[in-house]
């Protein structure tokens, strides 16, 4: 009995000895949420999820970051006044959403501004990109220093396909809500008409519009390739996923943690768009499969037709000449 109890008295007394240090461990310092309109399937949120978890680890459970995909926590015009508020802490969409808020967020969206890949990443990893990033800085937001990837957008036709812009002339096509895609498409000649995406299959059905653009993703999972006969690989706009955080949260942050957080969001950021890469290649195969007939377009002739009708020295001059200059810089000369 005396062992016992002294074997029992040492394990007592070592348990609570180690309690404040479990109590410790198991409690995260900062426990934040990530708030996204993207389904659980999406390359985005796997890839984030992934990220919060090596921030957990690499802390040592001092980061808690839940992740709450396909809008749970609400859409992106709410989400973004949230993460502005503290509401949550961080959020992802593209530049158009973000642009309401950094009106040169949404500049990568300029029409046939990249040519491939290469140059994306060129820019946006690059001064592009940081100038971008001072933008949301200046508003009480902290963006990570990779973006992750949305992908290059496709026109889907009905009747023909797209070879040159001359092939868009009084074309109707369907494009998003947004001023940038409408001014696009006018100054190619198109009859661009704004419909919100749950409506389009139902409007190239009928016939209210011949064609759409999207990623192809889009294409897939919304079943264009059934009122759709032809896919032209035109890439003319671009666009990413930027990670951003509040300010606040942010600087709450001491430096050996902003590290781990920094690395986890940008090391998830290069394998999410090696994602999208594999995933696009799947995809012109898969719905190939389904009966879209795909062709590939030059970019410069659609460069040339937008230079002439004016819509780079429009976008110039609401951007500014100092955004404008690091933009060109960054992609070539447009204007």
């Amino acid at each position: 009995m005396l062992v016992n109890r002294r074997t029992f008295l040492a394990a007592t007394a070592t348990v609570a000895a180690m309690g404040p240090f479990v109590s410790r461990a198991r409690a995260a310092d900062f426990s934040w949420k990530f708030g996204h309109g993207f389904p659980a399937t999406h390359p985005l949120h796997v890839r984030a999820v992934e990220a919060a978890e090596r921030i957990k680890k690499d802390s040592n459970g001092r980061v808690d970051i839940a992740v709450f995909p396909n809008s749970q926590l609400g859409g992106d015009s709410d989400l973004l006044a949230q993460v502005r508020s503290g509401g949550i802490e961080f959020f992802s969409t593209g530049g158009l959403i973000l642009s309401t808020l950094v009106p040169v967020a949404s500049i990568n969206g300029m029409g046939f501004a990249f040519k491939d890949y290469d140059a994306v990443w060129k820019a946006m990893d690059g001064d592009l990109g940081s100038y971008v990033r001072k933008g949301f800085d200046k508003v009480g937001l902290h963006s990570f220093e990779r973006i992750w990837d949305n992908g290059f957008r496709q026109v889907t036709t009905r009747n023909k396909p797209i070879n040159g812009p001359e092939d868009l002339g009084n074309f109707k096509i369907r494009v998003p809500v947004s001023p940038v895609y409408v001014s696009l498409f006018k100054a190619l000649g198109g009859a661009p008409a704004s419909i919100n995406l749950g409506e389009v299959y139902s409007a190239l059905q009928t016939g209210v519009v011949d064609g759409q653009e999207n990623p192809l993703v889009v294409a897939d999972t919304a079943k264009f390739y059934e009122v759709q006969k032809y896919c032209s690989l035109t890439n003319h706009v671009w666009d990413g996923s930027w990670i951003v955080m509040n300010g606040r949260a942010w600087k709450s942050l001491p430096d050996d943690l902003r590290e781990v957080v920094s690395r986890g969001f940008n090391e998830s950021g290069l394998q999410q768009r090696q994602d999208i890469a594999g995933l696009n290649s799947a995809l012109q195969a898969s719905l190939a499969q389904k009966g879209l007939v795909f062709n590939t377009t030059d970019p410069e002739p659609f460069r040339a037709a937008l230079r002439k009708s004016g819509f780079y020295k429009e976008w110039k001059a609401k951007y500014g000449d100092e955004a404008w200059g690091v933009f060109e810089k960054s992609v070539g000369a447009l204007t």
